[in-house]
């Protein structure tokens, strides 16, 4: 896909965010509650999946707001950590990321540096789902 088509696409689903019911209008949604360190993933609004995640521990963000994913990178390596793995990573802010975790007993907890994390299995299935539907047709909300 063109740079300029993509950039439409996107603009077009971050137009969808206007209107109610913005999740059910999406392909794929994800929807990410950090006071319930949960996920639930929507696929032509019908609930697919709810996996626990961890998002930002005390003192660290995890970004809030409505997201279109940016990159998707399946072996990924973190930059910023020391070569921490990040397998199956859904990029949707900058060097935010959602991802699989080697840390699985910290899940439904807040224990990241901001990432959202989630089971490497889950993450994986997350991973080829946006791959399938494409990364303009999904839309992830993270709430307080």
């Amino acid at each position: 896909m063109s740079a300029g088509r993509h950039a439409r696409r996107v603009a077009a689903a971050l137009a969808l965010l206007a209107a109610p019911g913005w999740l059910a209008a999406a392909e794929l949604s994800v929807l990410i509650d950090l006071s319930d360190q949960r996920m639930e993933v929507r696929r032509a609004g019908v609930g697919i999946a709810d996996w626990p995640v961890s998002t930002a521990r005390s003192g660290k963000v995890t970004p809030t707001g409505l997201f279109v994913p940016q990159t998707l990178v399946r072996d990924h390596r973190s930059t910023l950590y020391d070569g921490a793995p990040m397998p199956w990573s859904i990029f949707f802010s900058g060097n935010y990321a959602i991802h699989g975790t080697t840390q699985v007993g910290a899940l439904g907890a807040p224990a990241s540096a901001g990432c959202v994390r989630l089971h490497p299995e889950n993450a994986r299935q997350l991973f080829e789902l946006v791959k399938e539907v494409g990364k303009s047709e999904t839309l992830i909300e993270i709430r307080p």
